[in-house]
């Protein structure tokens, strides 16, 4: 049923790293052009949903090859090299904002990064720090995608044989946890940014859709133009970015958006993803989809360098985690000046890049060669 990967999730998983890079530099003018500018939605959403994709076609392949046992250890031993990365990460990354900090007269970066419950209380700090209790800024998605993974070892035999009725019970704890107050808590009587009780809703639609895509498709579809969902999903994501761009000026945006609409629009939370936010992103991936059915526009340099980025996603992540606090650093030295904001974010990307690449060759050096005979 699972056959191979789909360069088309790589790039677009290269691209959200990318872009969440981007967004972690403060007043970085290339933030601008992020996806969080066109709409409700940003990089995480995209990151959230291709982490279900691949995790399903991943594991689902082990599943029905190896059994439902194999495939359940292999996700939580992936699981637990998730969560010692983010132990590892964390140590780094404060490392490195104290060492910006120390150079920075103008801003406070300890407590721009969230790291002032490890300088008040240092050993809470630390247990907090194992019980996935305590996450700096630039952290929450590799903790929410630890708790999804996991989550993952319970329901993907009934998400393969059952994905109709896993969705709808998905669907059911994503709209009650809001209303009943569900999330895990975090430090401070504090509660996760990314509330996987509800984000976990995302992760199952994002592993439903690997599981529709292996299916048979039609031989031939009506034009885009005549497809009602297609234009439902064009309307509504051009709307959601106009709407976006109006955020600019507010004076505007009060006066020409109607008081009916605002009610039930807002507040749009990111951390219950609110609905308008959800299905912006549905909305934006179903149009994308069907925009770019095939995969041969990945062929071109630039692409294959997204994609490969894409294929090493948490390693790229974890770069990125920690090259947005040095860029800020460089950035703060250098008076805010754009050029320099440009500079750095350019730089981090081929950084990142570069790591791709790297273990990239590593990968293939690995392999083992295999010997011909004339």
């Amino acid at each position: 049923m699972f056959n191979g990967r789909d360069p088309r999730i790589d790039f677009f998983r290269g691209l959200a790293l990318i872009f969440i890079f981007w967004d972690h530099i403060p007043h970085n003018p290339l933030g601008q052009i992020t996806l969080r500018n066109i709409g409700f939605s940003d990089a995480a959403e995209v990151f959230v949903f291709l982490a279900g994709y691949a995790a399903v076609l991943a594991y689902g392949k082990v599943l029905q090859r190896d059994g439902y046992l194999i495939a359940c250890v292999k996700i939580l031993r992936r699981t637990w090299v998730l969560y010692v990365v983010h132990i590892f990460l964390l140590a780094m990354l404060m490392g490195i904002v104290f060492y910006a900090n120390s150079h920075v007269q103008t801003r406070d970066l300890v407590e721009e990064m969230g790291l002032t419950h490890f300088i008040t209380n240092p050993q809470q700090a630390l247990t907090d720090e194992l019980l996935l209790r305590f996450k700096p800024n630039l952290m929450d998605p590799l903790p929410l995608y630890i708790v999804l993974l996991a989550g993952l070892a319970i329901i993907l035999p009934l998400l393969l044989r059952h994905t109709l009725v896993v969705v709808g019970v998905s669907m059911a704890v994503y709209l009650m946890a809001p209303k009943l107050g569900w999330n895990l808590a975090n430090f401070s009587d504090g509660v996760w940014y990314f509330n996987p009780v509800t984000w976990q809703f995302l992760f199952v639609l994002g592993g439903a859709a690997a599981i529709h895509g292996q299916r048979p498709r039609a031989p031939q579809t009506p034009p885009l133009l005549r497809q009602p969902l297609f234009l439902a999903a064009a309307v509504y994501s051009l709307l959601a970015g106009l709407i976006t761009v109006s955020w600019r000026w507010p004076e505007i945006h009060d006066a020409l958006m109607p008081a009916a609409i605002s009610e039930l629009l807002y507040p749009i939370s990111k951390t219950d993803l609110s609905p308008p936010r959800l299905l912006h992103f549905l909305a934006l991936a179903y149009v994308t989809a069907k925009l770019l059915p095939g995969s041969r526009w990945t062929q071109n340099w630039l692409a294959g360098q997204t994609c490969r980025m894409g294929r090493f996603s948490l390693e790229v992540f974890c770069l990125g985690v920690l090259l947005a606090p040095l860029a800020d650093m460089v950035n703060a030295l250098a008076d805010e000046h754009w050029s320099m904001q440009v500079l750095t974010a350019l730089v981090g990307v081929g950084l990142m890049a570069l790591l791709a690449a790297w273990l990239d060759l590593n990968k293939r050096l690995g392999r083992p060669v295999q010997m011909t005979t004339a």
